[in-house]
């Protein structure tokens, strides 16, 4: 096993990492910038090392910087979390030629999965169902007319080498494809540095479906069950649960399937997820894209299933084979998590960095976890994601689970800072989520409007 690893990332998932790598009696190293030096997982660690200033490209993106850091230490590895470089294939590559292990997939595999053309024709050889869509990147106007025309409206645009919900527009009609396209293709070359397009027709309302998949450097790959991942804000999720009410044993058994062929026919690394678009109409589901990292939902999986998914990613990027087999995986009982973030939802939910002045974070109970870096006294920098925490609960059945978020909702007490936390409860106790009557198009249609106007009236 590995004696020291490093954490290139910050907040609730660096903490996990941490705390899941002491359990296996490994030394940790943290980096941070010069925003975070007060941050809970440079506390926790055995090791800290200021790799920058505060902002992201200067610290937690600065590839020799963290590199510089592991080789400072003598880490054997590292784990770079979600977000930064955790999907950043050059980074991998960096790691291998220095030879520090990058606990995640190699970069060539990163390549072919980041890349949305091939991973899409990757997964029609692997028999994997697939959005009907362009035959490859779409780089003018005139082009995503034609593929349009041929697909049918409306059409979803998205950046061929992007992710994070930048460079994705939904096209209704031919008359406005032109500006979107326009739009989109700027946006993701500021992001990404590429403004290749690609295009699918668009599967909605949906459900959000994603599998988690485990596979060792021997060949073995295993899926941990489906999340439901359908509430989201603007292409970001919100809330997320495991199993999804919307996927029975035998649908299950099928869109598992498809995700371990996925994985298998690229010869996939470490922890992964699959994500997929469930026509709930047509009983049909379809690939959108591959996840090559450790999600933020990790937890609700590992709650079901009782796997700890960080700890089998050090375990596989150490060479060991997976000590379970697929007929071991079962599902227990019922998952959820909430994100909690520091933003203002009264205000389109801007950003409210500050000073936390008073903190309870729920506990007590059997089944609920909640995984956070912030303490009373910290402040919340403005440079980074406004994720705070996430309160995640486990219960015999979803009902059950459900009135476990509810009450841990009601306990959380953060001052100092606005929080979305109210508009979780409002949403965990919505008839329709309650009922599992929901899809993509819930939240921001139906969910937000009526939320918006309750807020106009308590005014």
């Amino acid at each position: 096993m590995f004696r020291k690893i490093l954490i290139a990332n910050r907040g609730e998932i660096a903490v996990r990492i941490i705390r899941a790598a002491r359990e296996l009696g490994i030394a940790t190293v943290a980096v941070y910038s010069t925003a975070d030096k007060e941050a809970l997982h440079t506390l926790l660690a055995d090791e800290a090392i200021c790799i920058g200033p505060a902002k992201s490209t200067d610290s937690y993106l600065n590839m020799n910087a963290v590199l510089s850091a592991a080789v400072l230490t003598e880490a054997e590895a590292i784990h770079p979390g979600f977000g930064f470089l955790s999907e950043n294939s050059k980074f991998a590559t960096m790691c291998e030629e220095v030879g520090v292990k990058f606990i995640g997939p190699s970069g060539a595999i990163m390549d072919m999965m980041g890349d949305k053309i091939n991973a899409r024709a990757q997964m029609i050889k692997a028999n994997v169902p697939v959005i009907p869509g362009s035959d490859g990147e779409v780089f003018t106007a005139d082009e995503a007319l034609e593929v349009a025309e041929k697909i049918g409206y409306p059409v979803m645009l998205k950046a061929s080498a992007g992710g994070g919900g930048k460079g994705i527009r939904k096209v209704e009609k031919a008359e406005d494809l032109v500006a979107a396209f326009e739009s989109a293709s700027s946006e993701a070359k500021a992001a990404f540095g590429n403004g290749a397009m690609y295009m699918e027709r668009v599967i909605y309302p949906a459900r959000h479906i994603e599998v988690q998949i485990l596979a060792d450097q021997h060949g073995h790959v295993v899926h941990l069950g489906e999340r439901d991942c359908s509430l989201q804000r603007n292409n970001q999720k919100v809330l997320e649960e495991a199993p999804s009410v919307a996927i029975g044993k035998t649908l299950r058994q099928k869109i598992g399937d498809a995700a371990v062929r996925a994985a298998q026919s690229v010869g996939y690394e470490n922890a992964g997820t699959i994500e997929f678009l469930y026509d709930e109409n047509k009983g049909e589901f379809y690939f959108m894209e591959m996840n090559t990292r450790v999600q933020v939902e990790h937890p609700v999986t590992e709650f079901v299933t009782g796997v700890d998914i960080v700890k089998e990613q050090i375990r596989i990027a150490d060479g060991q084979e997976l000590s379970f087999t697929q007929d071991d995986i079962e599902i227990h009982g019922h998952a959820i998590e909430c994100r909690i973030n520091a933003e203002n939802p009264a205000f389109n939910f801007a950003p409210s960095p500050g000073k936390i002045s008073n903190l309870y974070l729920p506990s007590g109970g059997v089944g609920l976890r909640v995984d956070s870096a912030v303490y009373p006294g910290y402040t919340i920098p403005p440079y980074y994601d406004s994720m705070i925490a996430k309160i995640i609960v486990h219960g015999e059945n979803r009902f059950d689970a459900l009135m476990k978020m509810q009450r841990a909702l009601y306990e959380l007490e953060i001052d100092g800072v606005l929080t979305n936390s109210e508009f979780q409860l409002d949403l965990i106790s919505d008839s329709q989520v309650i009922a599992g009557d929901y899809d993509t198009a819930f939240l921001m249609e139906k969910f937000l409007p009526a939320y918006q106007e309750r807020l106009k009236e308590d005014k």
